[in-house]
């Protein structure tokens, strides 16, 4: 804003008319008048309360020294508030950091508080008074000196505070899921245990011989134990579920293709249920499977609130070690089962949306060695976003793949796809292209940031409507890359 617009008023004056002030300021206190050299006038800037002197962004072209008065610098904030970032009163100056530094743009805004009365040098009044008068260069330099220091403490400051908040509202992102995941598994599995009642009751009524009783406690030590499990592929895991629920069907079994995926999903075959088969009699075959497949369902709903738990608990120590800046030792992740861990975290959301999931785990090995962690965060990230993109009854697909020295994932949507214009800003944070409310814009960020910091690999983004994928590049063996790295860094 230029001056003729603001209640400011500026005259060309001598410095010897200011004898008697000058060594009341600070720069100039202790220094005889002669001493004074180089500059024989300067501006007198009188200012009203509440002018504005310098806006931010504007040209710095001036030393100011107060002879009477107050100003206050501010930075304006991206929300429409300004931060005071300092006050300069009577018989001090401000403005030597951005002339000596360079910067001859301010960042600040500076306003008088009250009416103020400066004496204003412009740069090259301001060298010439440096270079011919060295208590004013050392007065000066001195000065900003501590300024640089206190802004640089107001910048590590600020720094960490927004660190903070990105932490915080990454953290509150990535706790939605697993808790969310934790509590319906808790409300099923009261369901569950409630149906699990009355087939006890029913199925009790008919004593066990003791083959029988040996029988079902092997099964139970299976089921009991049956939390991890190897990942597989959409094919392999269709193929036995079909397999398995046909084959109850065909000992008349009721709610055969209830039970049948249930069983698949922790682990057992065809083979370890012939016990039961061989032992019972029809009817009593029938009750035993449908109370054995409500005690495994229970079992895997336990085994999700725990997976669920594990991932709350795996986010805090993140937060642990980011606050205290802790080395991870060296560890082997497998990622097929970190993929399967999230497709089961988010099973009730892809259900909802009847969304079908096709995984292709083809990596061999499936391992990474690495100090990196939080890399379920990129699975949940990615593949809750391609559930938000995918129509409802729509397809994902998960792929995996070797390359010399790296591991391959790709997670990919038939959704609208990522129009050119966004696609750049994608891993920006708090970029998000999603109403109000429904998105933080911190998803992707982290994923960036896991991906190429954490673990040293890359992440390519190929969209076009109807198909988009996110490749991701791990390293087999981050461990000893970072390792390289930091020897070359040092």
């Amino acid at each position: 804003m230029s001056e003729s617009a603001q209640p400011i008023e500026v005259e060309r004056v001598l410095l010897k008319d200011f004898t008697e002030a000058l060594p009341k300021t600070h720069i100039f206190g202790g220094t005889a008048f002669e001493a004074i050299g180089g500059v024989e006038q300067v501006e007198r800037v009188t200012a009203k309360a509440g002018a504005v002197l310098v806006e931010p962004g504007a040209p710095w072209q001036y030393y100011w020294l107060i002879l009477e008065g107050e100003t206050r610098a501010e930075r304006p904030e991206s929300d429409g508030t300004s931060t005071l970032v300092g006050i300069a009163r009577t018989g001090e100056g401000f403005g030597e950091v951005p002339l000596l530094s360079g910067k001859l743009q301010s960042p600040f805004r500076v306003i008088a508080t009250h009416d103020t009365v400066f004496l204003r040098f412009s740069e090259q009044e301001f060298w010439s008074l440096l270079s011919c008068c060295p208590s004013v260069r050392k007065t000066v330099l001195a000065d900003s000196a501590v300024r640089l220091q206190a802004y640089q403490v107001e910048a590590l400051h600020r720094e960490k505070l927004v660190s903070l908040g990105t932490l915080a509202a990454g953290l509150m992102h990535e706790l939605h899921n697993p808790g969310s995941a934790a509590k319906r598994a808790a409300s099923q599995l009261r369901e569950n245990l409630l149906r699990l009642q009355q087939l006890s009751l029913r199925y009790s009524d008919k004593p066990k011989t003791p083959v029988q009783l040996q029988c079902i406690r092997g099964l139970l030590e299976h089921a009991m134990s049956s939390c991890s499990l190897p990942a597989m592929s959409s094919l392999e895991q269709a193929d036995a579920e079909e397999a398995m629920s046909d084959w109850l069907a065909g000992a008349q079994v009721e709610n055969a293709y209830i039970i049948g995926p249930a069983l698949v999903s922790m682990g057992f075959n065809r083979q370890e249920l012939t016990c039961i088969q061989e032992h019972f009699d029809p009817s009593s075959f029938s009750d035993t499977l449908n109370w054995f497949g409500a005690l495994v369902t229970s079992v895997s709903l336990v085994c999700a609130i725990e997976e669920s738990i594990a991932r709350i608990s795996e986010l805090v120590m993140a937060v642990k070690k980011f606050a205290y800046d802790e080395r991870t030792p060296d560890k082997e992740l497998d990622v097929h089962d970190g993929l399967q861990s999230t497709l089961t975290i988010l099973g009730h959301k892809l259900r909802l949306k009847q969304i079908q999931v096709e995984k292709r785990f083809a990596a061999s090995p499936s391992t990474i060695r690495t100090r990196g962690s939080a890399l379920s965060q990129v699975w949940t990230n990615l593949i809750d976003n391609a559930v938000d993109a995918s129509p409802e009854g729509g397809k994902i697909e998960i792929s995996t793949w070797s390359e010399p020295g790296w591991l391959a994932v790709c997670i990919g949507d038939h959704g609208l796809g990522i129009p050119a214009d966004v696609l750049p800003h994608i891993f920006e944070a708090f970029f998000t292209t999603k109403a109000q409310g429904a998105g933080t814009g911190l998803g992707l960020e982290i994923v960036h940031r896991i991906v190429t910091q954490k673990f040293g690999g890359t992440i390519e983004v190929q969209s076009q409507p109807g198909d988009t994928r996110f490749i991701i590049r791990l390293p087999l063996n981050a461990a000893g890359r970072e390792s390289g790295q930091q020897a070359t860094n040092s």
